[in-house]
């Protein structure tokens, strides 16, 4: 039952309101989240409120005889005020508001009411105010309970949020709440490395702003999970680790870029996700997801299923509802990988879009970062924000002077005569790519059910004349050990303070070799990519420029710029898993992956001996979800999210399955307003 409580302040602005006859007829009010509302209700509010002050007696029986708030206003202007708030009453006999305004007259208070006092209850305090209760017709509870945060997006949160249902606070204590059931409980799937212990602050403060009036962006209020490997400011009092114990306690100069980009614009950052160590260039061997202070991460759709990497929990945080969206980074694959594993859409965006400064590097020319979402629509809202020039990164510089609203490009008929190329050779190879031959069959079966259906224009095949080459070379491994030691030896030299002393790459070689219990534990014992990049010279050596060199002409002029001009092509399309991040890897160009499908629950399970010993994580396995991605030169990201969310609009593949059922958090809004 809901009704509409009004208070009209007697002259001096003081109203109170305690039990009367008619009062005891409604449920006990809690009068501690009473206060926590009329305080952002009045906070900064345009009627210039100098303060407000609230008392309660929380003595109450069972007859409801004690119950009691006091409310003391004080008005700068010294005008008459109206609060009009709508009070809902829930299941469990708490309340909570759809609606908290000030209104300078009394006709104002009812404006969405044919009769301004439809009154249900009447009653008259000793300080001359009155209260009007009316019935309301609709319960927030049944709206909120249609929030799903499993899957809710940007759009509906924002939507819900402006319409007071609830607030970012709500959102973000149901989001830690979610992450408490299956992070380190359940089924442990160690997705996020810790929670900003001052994420509740910032919704609060993106709460008060929106009571005043203004908001920010699409994402305000929004909370959003980081990948460790993306610095925060030391004021937070999170990490920045690439999940190393090496930087455990290390203090960053400030925000990353990126980071900064998303405060800006409203976002709250929630925690950081767990990640391969390193971004996954500490060894060759080294299993998607594990890093020293995460432990293994796995996947939500296959009990100790390999989610990928190196955006592991990312990747996992988003598929779930952990946060309402997270960040990635790739260098090859380390976003679209772990995203097409856990049913996202995720974008790796040009080299040189989004700013790397303050990131935790491998590699100048190839890493990039990008959101990881649960639709192409979230994904271009968290673009459109994070990119852009950077004085601190050269290589954002190069972009185009304006950074588009990517959402603006959410044309459901954007295949429709569309030049669509199709990678084959190692691309669509399951032999070749190692994976299995279910996810061709799905690609194929969708090439002629929906892009041609759709109107897009097929050149099949449509490959790259240096795909062979591409997949033998090792002219990236080269570019990237040299670029490793080079970029790290920066960072750490950028940080306040590093309680390891771990200054350059050789320490933290060391650090690695004098705490084996932490960094080397059987399994994950290599480092031998640290060792072979240590061994590199610098950037000037004729080895490293050679192969930069190589690696620009196969991704680039002889590669995707080549095929797309040969065939008149706006994008190329593979299936995600395998070889299809690495030419735009090498180019430096945008690469986005989109839902496809689930493989079957005949997939045979590939474990070996050491897999349980060892808690390797298992792929293939049934349930595994796969993606399609679309990929263009540079700064096409326009083009790709346009044909991305066309071919999502018309598929909606990402329905087709679910998380295993431990893996799926209960906590939702209405476990917040209504705590059981």
């Amino acid at each position: 039952m809901s009704y509409v409580l009004v208070l009209v302040p007697s002259p001096n602005l003081t109203f109170t309101f305690e039990s009367s006859d008619a009062l005891k007829k409604l449920p006990i009010i809690n009068t501690v989240d009473i206060a926590r509302q009329l305080e952002l209700a009045y906070s900064l509010s345009r009627n210039s409120l100098a303060n407000i002050s609230i008392a309660s007696d929380p003595t109450t029986d069972n007859n409801r005889q004690n119950c009691l708030v006091k409310c003391t206003v004080t008005n700068v202007n010294n005008t008459r005020l109206i609060l009009q708030v709508i009070i809902n009453y829930l299941p469990c006999g708490r309340f909570d508001f759809c609606k908290i305004a000030l209104f300078n007259k009394i006709s104002e208070s009812f404006n969405n009411d044919r009769d301004p006092f439809p009154i249900d209850l009447q009653y008259n305090d000793s300080t001359q105010s009155t209260v009007y209760i009316k019935r309301c017709k609709t319960s927030i509870y049944s709206i909120v309970k249609q929030f799903n945060l499993y899957n809710a997006s940007i759009a509906e949160l924002q939507d819900g949020l402006s319409k007071r249902y609830f607030t970012s606070v709500d959102l973000v204590k149901a989001y830690i709440a979610r992450i408490d059931e299956v992070n380190l409980k359940g089924p442990e799937l160690r997705a996020v490395i810790e929670i900003s212990p001052t994420a509740l602050d910032a919704a609060y403060a993106t709460d008060i702003l929106r009571q005043n009036g203004t908001i920010l962006s699409s994402l305000h209020g929004i909370p959003i999970l980081l990948k460790d490997n993306i610095a925060t400011r030391p004021e937070d009092g999170m990490n920045t680790t690439a999940g190393s114990f090496a930087l455990l306690g290390s203090i960053t100069p400030d925000d990353a870029t990126v980071v900064k980009k998303l405060r800006n614009a409203g976002a709250v950052i929630l925690g950081k996700t767990s990640l391969s160590e390193w971004a996954n260039f500490r060894s060759v061997n080294m299993t998607n997801g594990w890093s020293g202070r995460s432990g293994q991460a796995t996947s939500a759709f296959y009990p100790h299923g390999d989610a990928c990497g190196s955006s592991t929990g990312s990747g996992i945080a988003s598929s779930i509802g952990l946060a309402a969206a997270s960040l990635g980074t790739e260098t090859d694959g380390s976003i679209v990988c772990p995203g097409s594993r856990s049913n996202l859409v995720g974008i790796k965006p040009t080299v040189g879009l989004t700013s790397r400064h303050l990131v935790i590097p491998i590699s100048q020319n190839q890493d990039s970062v990008g959101p990881m979402c649960q639709s192409v629509a979230d994904v271009a809202a968290i673009l459109t924000i994070i990119a852009g020039r950077d004085n601190e990164d050269n290589f954002t510089l190069a972009q185009p002077d304006k950074v588009p609203d990517y959402s603006q490009y959410l044309n459901a008929n954007g295949l429709r005569g569309a030049r669509i190329g199709v990678l084959r050779k190692i691309f669509a190879n399951s032999t070749f790519g190692g994976y299995p031959d279910y996810i061709i069959s799905e690609f194929n079966k969708t090439i002629e059910e929906v892009f041609k259906k759709l109107g897009a224009n097929i050149t099949d095949p449509a490959d790259l004349d240096t795909a062979d080459e591409i997949a033998t070379a090792e002219h990236e491994f080269i570019v990237l050990k040299y670029e490793l030691k080079d970029g790290i030896n920066q960072y750490l030299s950028q940080l306040k303070s590093i309680p390891s002393n771990t200054t350059t790459l050789q320490d933290l070689i060391n650090f690695n070799i004098a705490h084996p219990d932490l960094e080397l534990p059987p399994g994950r014992d290599n480092q031998n990519l640290f060792l072979e990049a240590q061994n590199t010279i610098n950037l000037q050596d004729s080895t490293y420029t050679n192969a930069l060199a190589i690696d620009f002409d196969l991704g680039r002029r002889r590669g995707i710029d080549a095929t797309l001009k040969k065939y008149n092509l706006d994008a190329l399309i593979a299936p995600t898993e395998g070889f299809t991040s690495s030419p735009p890897g090498i180019a430096g160009y945008p690469i986005i992956t989109v839902p496809l499908g689930f493989l079957p629950n005949d997939t045979k399970v590939t474990t070996n001996e050491n897999t349980a010993s060892l808690k390797l994580p298992i792929w293939p396995a049934p349930n595994f979800p796969f993606g399609l991605s679309f990929i263009g030169t540079a700064y096409s990201e326009a083009k790709l999210i346009e044909l991305a969310y066309s071919y999502e609009q018309a598929t909606q593949h990402k329905r087709r399955g679910m998380p295993f059922e431990a893996a799926i958090p209960k906590t939702q809004l209405t476990d917040i307003l209504c705590p059981k």
